[in-house]
């Protein structure tokens, strides 16, 4: 069993009548940017998380990809009692439709994004100094690919915890 896609339109009218938006992204995606009156369920906790089964459930992610990729599990939890549905193109498509979108610019960025640039900014000043400097400064782009196939096989990225505890991620 899996879930139906719609189009942003239709999530539109939907939430109209009554339909539930549920954001499946990490808490720190969801405070960042949101739809008024969504629920954060993020697929990372849906196992232990409790969804309204009454009604229209509407499930969004950022671009729709996440939501896609995790249909069946979605689905599987909803277990049929209600109508569910996956919102095409997240967040984004929900905005262009006309929804209102609070952002919050007070909020840190996604972690996810601060690793990018963080793996990004390191790689690429040590392969500059090792051009520039020395070649002992190509061990810097070495290591954090190291960390990042780490992490990709084992899903522990140190770096994500070091910036978890920086003092702009800590939670009020």
């Amino acid at each position: 069993m899996s879930l139906t896609s719609i189009t942003a339109a239709e999530a539109r009218r939907l939430l109209a009548d009554g339909a539930t938006l549920v954001d499946v992204r990490e808490p720190d995606e969801y405070a960042r940017e949101r739809v008024s009156g969504a629920l954060n369920v993020p697929l990372s906790r849906l196992a232990d998380s409790e969804l309204p089964v009454a009604g229209t459930i509407l499930f969004h992610c950022k671009s729709g990809a996440r939501t896609a990729g995790a249909a069946q599990q979605l689905a599987a939890k909803v277990g049929g009692q209600c109508d569910a549905f996956i919102v095409e193109g997240g967040l984004a498509n929900l905005r262009k439709s006309g929804i209102q979108v609070t952002v919050d610019p007070g909020k840190p960025m996604e972690l996810q994004r601060q690793v990018q640039i963080g793996a990004g900014a390191l790689t690429l000043a040590g392969t500059l100094f090792g051009l520039g400097v020395s070649p002992w400064f190509f061990a810097v782009p070495a290591f954090v690919g190291a960390g990042l196939i780490f992490a990709g096989v084992t899903g522990f990225c140190g770096m994500a915890r070091l910036l978890m505890r920086a003092p702009w991620n800590r939670l009020a």
